[in-house]
């Protein structure tokens, strides 16, 4: 845990229909500082409070209803409705499988987490979306954080057309 933050400053929303789950996330961010944590059981209780504003990262399950967390996710990047496009959103859950990990990427999630999850884990992807916040790209077919982790240089030219 190299990076120190002041988790006191930023605002999370937690999205679980799972007290148990909720609970646990809600207790180590409060260990890690945090005194403004909100709760929703479900998405459209999310987009309520969310749209209420005062929200800086937004920690979500896959399977919450009425609408999914990716759709969640997808309300968030794409609405017009949206309070903000480029909110830091982190998909925790147990749909670990490479086909939930692409869609989620695909869909404009900041970061990923599968249950369960260490608690130096989860301070790795907080930190990730905190500190080291990626840029957003805005294309065609997508709107979220930059895909690439890395910059390589390839040693060629740019595929892209403003390149």
């Amino acid at each position: 845990m190299a990076e120190k933050i002041d988790f006191s400053a930023v605002r999370f929303l937690i999205v679980d229909p799972n007290p148990l789950s909720t609970e646990l996330l809600y207790d180590i961010l409060r260990m890690l500082g945090s005194i403004s944590i909100r709760r929703a059981a479900d998405s459209n209780k999310a987009m309520t409070i969310l749209r209420a504003g005062g929200i800086d990262v937004l920690i979500t399950e896959w399977n919450v209803g009425p609408v999914s967390g990716l759709e969640l996710l997808d309300m968030v990047r794409n609405s017009t409705q949206s309070p903000d496009r480029m909110l830091p959103i982190i998909m925790l859950t147990a749909n670990s499988e490479p086909e939930f990990v692409v869609q989620a990427r695909d869909h404009g999630v900041t970061e990923f987490l599968a249950k369960p999850f260490t608690v130096d884990a989860f301070y790795r992807r907080l930190v990730s979306v905190i500190a080291r916040p990626r840029s957003f790209v805005n294309a065609d077919s997508y709107f979220g954080p930059d895909r690439r982790r890395r910059q390589i240089n390839h040693g060629g030219p740019d595929r892209r057309r403003e390149d």
